[in-house]
């Protein structure tokens, strides 16, 4: 099975929800995620504010990052060899690497709401 490793740069949350406006792209990267993560498909996503020992400890990673700074994130790793820098996948290319429909990769989270009603 593939592995893929997305390290992204740092930021409140990975949504692209928070703050004063709504970043598409990280939604769109959220929710293909999550579709993938219940198709069963290693993937995981690194934070820089929050996870940077993820960074120093990747080799490759962290060679990326020497030789051209943070401006290269993201960072996609797919089976430990970079095969995207600086911005995210589309969904074709995330479908294209792992061998799924595109259609798949929009799957919505589902939140469950309990309301208590007296």
């Amino acid at each position: 099975m593939k592995k893929v490793e997305i390290f992204d740069p740092a930021m409140c949350c990975s949504t692209g929800v928070c703050g004063p406006s709504v970043d598409p792209d990280l939604t769109r990267v959220a929710s293909t995620v999550y579709s993938l993560e219940q198709k069963g498909v290693d993937i995981k996503r690194f934070n820089l504010a929050n996870d940077p020992a993820a960074f120093a400890d990747n080799e490759t990673v962290n060679q990326v990052l020497q030789e051209k700074g943070v401006d290269a994130l993201p960072i996609i790793l797919l089976d430990r060899e970079v095969v995207k820098i600086g911005e995210y996948p589309s969904n074709e290319e995330f479908a294209e690497w792992l061998q799924v429909k595109e259609d798949e990769l929009t799957q919505k989270p589902r939140v469950r709401v309990s309301v208590k009603l007296d």
